[in-house]
């Protein structure tokens, strides 16, 4: 047992495999081509001017934030129905991705609002207030995942909290829609069948979501991968504790009986 534990503990392991180190390669050459068409090659915004450039990143990362809160939820669906700790472990690494692509949603928006609204911040915006609240929803997710649940099991409450929580994502999404009076956001311009861009904008801009995709796959699979291999060390660390605690009582029994047949032949 202390030899399978070393190994599982042995800081030369790694998350990755040449299928990864293949995407990261890919992901950062994707990285410099999406700088050099974002601040280079396009042009400013007749209206927006420069402040554009800011969507090339901005809308990427929204969407990517939605998808992985999606697959939280599916995660936590499958963990509820099947008690799987593997989509336990999908559940989770989504969530912690997500939580990072929504604040750098909100964080990108605040810096593309000043320019173009005069404010970093609208609390009567709804779009803007939505948004916060799907990201502070997962942060409870995943506060709720830390301090509940059996090591080795998926915690059940977190589960029904993840997939609660993406019936959220349609009211951000759609929010511009449902109340247009109550937000300076403007309706999606990406997603119509006739979009408000055209040409090289939006190869650039769909371009920087390919490219964000590979970068959500590329965390999920190596989050993923340490949330198994944290699994596994409690796993074992139990294991070994639980075996440890075996000997030490079998050689406190052992001690006693010494004793005991010495005084037996004492008399």
């Amino acid at each position: 047992m202390t030899q399978e534990l070393t190994e599982v503990s042995n800081p030369g392991e790694t998350t990755g495999s040449s299928a990864t180190l293949w995407l990261g390669a890919v992901i950062l050459i994707g990285l410099v081509i999406l700088g050099w068409l974002s601040f280079v090659v396009t042009e400013a915004d007749i209206e927006l001017e420069d402040t554009v450039r800011i969507m090339y990143v901005h809308v990427p990362v929204a969407i990517m934030g939605y998808a992985m809160f999606t697959i939280c939820g599916i995660g936590s669906a499958m963990v509820l129905w099947k008690g799987s700790q593997w989509w336990d472990h999908v559940a989770g690494a989504a969530g912690e991705i997500g939580v990072v692509f929504g604040s750098l949603t909100l964080a990108t928006g605040m810096i593309w609002g000043r320019p173009t609204w005069g404010t970093y911040w609208e609390w009567g915006d709804v779009r803007l207030v939505t948004a916060l609240m799907l990201v502070l929803l997962y942060v409870g997710y995943l506060s709720l995942r830390s301090t509940t649940g059996v090591t080795g099991e998926p915690s059940r409450a977190a589960a029904v909290v993840g997939l609660l929580s993406v019936c959220m994502i349609p009211v951000v999404s759609r929010s511009v829609e449902w109340w247009d009076d109550r937000t300076l956001h403007q309706e999606a311009t990406v997603t119509k069948l006739d979009p408000d861009i055209d040409g090289l904008m939006l190869f650039t801009l769909v371009f920087g979501i390919v490219i964000f995709m590979l970068i959500g796959a590329w965390l999920l699979i190596h989050r993923f991968r340490v949330a198994h291999l944290e699994t596994e060390l409690e796993l074992y660390g139990v294991a070994l504790a639980v075996e440890q605690r075996i000997a030490e009582t079998t050689d406190v029994e052992a001690a006693l009986s010494v004793a005991g047949n010495d005084r037996k032949d004492e008399s």
